[in-house]
């Protein structure tokens, strides 16, 4: 048999062509086995999002904007259809989360102050702003200053008429004191709360122009609200009844907003070191989680005689607010 010396040089080549082919076929596996590990991440990112997984940011709890069942295929971003417009330190972080654990509710997280900071950008920018919904959801945000704010009112308007509005409200003579305490930890230097109460303590003259005292003369603030709103489209929940009966203010606010009761008293642990209410899963042992640490600040001592002329200044206000809400808040 004659010898050629091609028969044998061609081994070679095809033994490298058999070990190539092997390395694609292990490189293209994987890359399949990376993309399927992604999808099913981002899949338990999106179901932990939706309530099963709690997260903190900058203290609260909050959830994932953008995220919903997954696979869902006909999410959109719709401007709010209820806005949670005040008031500062009345309770509205406390209540936008409640309402989060609403599987029908999807709120930003974040204040938008589109309306009284933004508006010149458009409700295409406040739109996106929003997170995505599916049909039936509804979706919401909260700015508090949003009440005070005279041109609010005729702004919310003209993007929609039929917008439900909810300001939780608080006794006005705590929230100012609330108000001010959030302001000194940021500020420690700042004057006293009874020398920015009064223009002059002497001659028992308030100083309406300072905003923690202005804000809680919630009569003022609803006639202007009034102008351009139905009272049936405004709900007014009380601050300390989201404290002390958590669930039965949420129920009402789950009638007012056309939801069924799906957040209910099993979603609340009272926390007495607090003193509010904590949200857990009712389907899990896990440990409640509650508002985070700027929640439930020790309030300075002020002066009985300051806070009891304060009292007799908002007396004429709360019975104007009461008259006009039907609502008798119990403040004096």
């Amino acid at each position: 048999m004659e010898y050629s010396p091609h028969c044998h040089s061609t081994q070679p080549v095809k033994n490298k062509l058999f070990v190539f082919c092997i390395m694609l076929s292990l490189w293209v596996y994987m890359l399949y086995c990376c993309e399927q590990c992604r999808d099913l991440l981002n899949n338990e990112s999106d179901a932990d999002s939706k309530g099963d997984g709690w997260e903190e940011n900058k203290g609260d709890v909050v959830y994932d904007e953008d995220s919903g069942v997954a696979g869902a295929l006909n999410e959109t971003k719709k401007l709010p259809r209820a806005i949670i417009i005040g008031v500062k330190k009345g309770g509205t972080r406390a209540l936008l989360e409640f309402l989060r654990l609403h599987p029908d509710i999807r709120a930003v997280g974040a204040e938008p102050h589109f309306f009284d900071r933004n508006y010149e950008k458009g409700l295409e920018w406040y739109r996106e702003l929003m997170p995505k919904t599916q049909e039936g959801q509804l979706t919401m945000e909260k700015t508090p200053s949003y009440f005070v704010t005279k041109e609010v009112p005729g702004r919310i308007h003209a993007m929609s008429k039929g917008t439900k509005l909810i300001v939780v409200v608080r006794d006005p003579v705590t929230r100012a004191i609330s108000d001010y305490t959030q302001t000194r930890s940021k500020k420690p230097d700042i004057p006293s709360f009874e020398s920015l109460t009064f223009k002059n303590i002497t001659a028992n003259l308030i100083d309406t122009s300072w905003s923690a005292v202005q804000i809680g003369m919630y009569a003022r603030h609803l006639e202007q609200w009034l102008q351009f709103f139905p009272m049936s489209q405004l709900l007014f929940v009380s601050g300390e009844r989201l404290i002390s009966d958590p669930a039965g203010e949420m129920a009402r606010v789950q009638q007012f907003l056309g939801l069924r009761r799906e957040v209910t008293d099993k979603h609340f642990h009272f926390n007495p070191a607090k003193g509010f209410p904590c949200l857990k899963r009712p389907e899990s042992n896990s440990k409640p989680h509650c508002l985070g640490k700027t929640k439930g600040r020790t309030h300075p001592n002020i002066n009985p005689d300051v806070i009891q002329r304060l009292r007799d200044f908002y007396k004429p206000f709360n019975k104007k607010f009461y008259h006009m809400t039907g609502h008798d808040f119990d403040w004096d």
